[in-house]
């Protein structure tokens, strides 16, 4: 059994400026890395998250970027595969006549034990959280997780 998942939502908003609130570590650090980001997202980047419900920052691999389509990261996803490391993929399309965008997150590679998908869980449930917050922000200017884990 493959553990892996896929969770979207659409963003009211054009795929640049919504991607433009992904890679770049001063817009991500307002509403999804509570504890900061450091480094912009770009391949062959290694940048650091910081999230105050898991204190400790966390070394997140940048793979693949391409502009306004796709982010490929690799970080430690808790009984992930082989290095331990899960790989996640964002796929950002427009929609309709450009004005909204759907964001695509999947994340792959845990292994197959209890553990493995109990670690999966878990990220499904961050990375859902984390496009809530990102279309709160970007439509509304509404930090989601503000005050949420302090």
């Amino acid at each position: 059994m493959e553990l892996k998942f896929e969770v979207s939502t659409r963003v009211g908003r054009p795929v640049h400026q919504v991607f433009e609130a992904v890679v770049d570590p001063a817009k991500l650090s307002r509403y999804f890395t509570t504890g900061g980001a450091v480094g912009r997202l770009e391949a062959g980047a290694m940048v650091q998250w910081d999230f105050a419900d898991f204190p400790g920052a966390f070394p997140v691999e940048v793979i693949e970027v391409v502009q306004d389509q796709r982010i490929v990261l690799r970080w430690a996803g808790a009984e992930g595969l082989d290095d331990g490391r899960t790989t996640v993929t964002l796929t950002f399309a427009p929609l309709e006549d450009g004005s909204r965008t759907l964001v695509t997150i999947a994340e792959a590679a845990w292994t197959p034990t209890p553990a493995g998908l109990k670690a999966s869980y878990g990220n499904c449930a961050g990375w859902t959280q984390m496009l809530s917050a990102l279309k709160a922000w970007v439509e509304y200017d509404i930090n989601l997780r503000e005050g949420a884990y302090r």
